[in-house]
């Protein structure tokens, strides 16, 4: 029972040994294991036909060797002479005394005991005496030219099995196994390692690559499986592009959905402002009337001039009260817009006197650098008010010793001439979070956040009715910038001259 378990034991060991063999084998790159494969392969043949051969020779040169011997054994007892033939010097027959032949004194002792049998001693000499002569005969037995024939014969032999062997081996390793089977794999490798990579270039084996055999058959069934997944995966791309195209244009209707419910939000929001302006327009405008009224009766009663000019003063403040009155209305009903060439110089400076009433606006540096020579198309009223709030959020954000800066300049866009007329302030500038919708309705932190949070709104939107825009932006050395851009339009003196009618 023990014996069989150290039995069971041992197989079990030799089987797990010739296993890992088998994986270390496997785990071989295909060249390692083929030439161990092919080198075992013919040293076993070379061994198989060495040993086979040899012996097959050895036995042939014996047999010749026994028969040789009987032969010469019958010759060399019947007193017969040998054979004329070629290559018979080689058995040194000879007749003499003993002395003279140099014969052993125990072959002669023998020799003449037995007359006429014949003595072969190891060495394979022959030795005789003739019974009627009393003559001593001896002969030397070529038997070393068998052993050399048998040597050369395993010499040569050697030789030829080693020379096929290395040729084999070098037909196999140098040209039929790298054409046939290191080159077709090497090429999958590469088109393999492509494929990876994502270079479609080279991820197919050429059909001139390819050859009919078994490697080919895996070739061509490669080269199927990656060109039908590119195919599904450029399907799948193309679907995943539209399906993003999808989502983006969802989302920007979405976006889009969102901005109209904002804008119908505060269209509602400004109608019922415009309805409210004209509301409170019409309850101050009768009042304002007659108080404008009275004051131009007093002016004509005026005793001195210190009274007339706090009248006349009056008198303007009146003039300005039915100006806001006037634009309340306009806010809330539509006129008929008149276009006429405006010069931006003086537009400018009517704006800022507008807004000189302002006791800060003394204490700021104004700089109007707009050029004499440019003019604008469009309505000068609204205009006016463009300028107006645009002013009057770069005087809110400007410190009481600040600056602002009014420039203009030509350019042409798009094919059509425009005038850009940039407002600049050294104020804190424009916080990042409210820039991209500083033109939107109500929005209460942006530069107008002092008023109701639609002077840049309707500034827009009276920029666009005169088929411009209007930018807001950081200058670089800090406060904000906005810049408008307006048509270009001809000085009225160039259009009488040249016959061009303005609508």
């Amino acid at each position: 029972m023990v014996g069989g378990n150290v039995l069971e034991k041992f197989n079990g060991e030799r089987l797990t040994l010739f296993r890992s063999l088998g994986r270390r084998f496997g785990d071989l790159k295909v060249r390692p294991k083929l030439i161990v494969l092919h080198n075992t392969f013919f040293l076993i043949l070379t061994c198989a036909v060495y040993f086979s051969l040899i012996p097959l020779v050895e036995e042939r040169a014996l047999d010749s060797r026994r028969r040789e011997n009987q032969l010469l054994d019958q010759i060399f007892r019947d007193d017969r002479p040998l054979p004329q033939i070629e290559g018979s010097a080689v058995y040194e027959f000879r007749e003499g005394d003993p002395a003279t032949l140099q014969i052993p004194p125990d072959i002669v002792a023998w020799l003449d005991q037995n007359p006429g049998e014949v003595y072969q001693s190891p060495t394979g000499t022959w030795y005789r005496k003739v019974p009627s002569t009393g003559e001593y005969r001896t002969m030397q037995s070529p038997d070393h030219i068998y052993a050399e024939t048998v040597q050369r014969a395993q010499r040569t032999l050697f030789v030829v099995l080693g020379a096929i062997y290395c040729l084999a081996v070098f037909a196999l390793e140098f040209l039929i196994m790298p054409l046939y089977v290191y080159r077709p794999i090497r090429l999958m490798l590469h088109a393999d390692r492509a494929t990876q990579q994502g270079d479609r270039a080279h991820e197919l084996i050429r059909e001139a690559d390819i050859l009919n055999d078994e490697i080919g058959q895996i070739m061509r069934s490669r080269n199927a499986t990656v060109a039908e997944l590119r195919r599904h995966e450029d399907s799948l791309a193309e679907a995943l592009e539209k399906l993003e195209r999808y989502a983006e244009d969802l989302r920007r209707k979405n976006e889009m959905l969102e901005t109209a419910k904002k804008n119908l939000e505060n269209q509602d929001r400004l109608a019922s402002i415009g309805l409210l302006s004209a509301s409170v327009a019409h309850e101050i405008n009768t009042p304002l009337t007659v108080l404008h009224g009275s004051i131009e009766k007093l002016l004509e009663t005026a005793p001195d001039p210190a009274t007339k000019e706090r009248l006349n003063r009056m008198l303007r403040v009146t003039q300005r009260l039915r100006k806001i009155g006037e634009s309340l209305v306009d806010f809330a009903r539509a006129r008929r817009q008149v276009v006429e060439p405006v010069a931006v110089r003086a537009l400018v400076e009517e704006a800022w006197n507008l807004l000189a009433i302002d006791d800060k606006a003394a204490s700021v540096n104004f700089r109007n650098e707009s050029h004499g020579e440019h003019w604008v198309e469009g309505d000068s009223d609204k205009l006016l008010q463009v300028f107006v709030n645009l002013l009057r959020n770069a005087l809110h954000a400007v410190s009481p010793k600040g600056h602002i800066r009014v420039s203009s300049a030509e350019l042409q866009e798009n094919g059509k001439h425009w005038i850009r007329i940039t407002v600049d302030d050294d104020g804190p500038g424009i916080p990042p979070e409210v820039l991209p919708g500083i033109f939107d309705a109500f929005v209460t932190t942006r530069l107008d956040s002092k008023g109701t949070g639609l002077g840049l709104t309707v500034s827009e939107g009276i920029v666009r009715q005169h088929g411009g825009s209007i930018a807001a932006s950081n200058r670089e050395g800090g406060g904000a910038r906005l810049e408008v851009l307006l048509p270009a339009a001809l000085k009225p003196a160039t259009i009488a001259d040249t016959g061009v009618s303005r609508a």
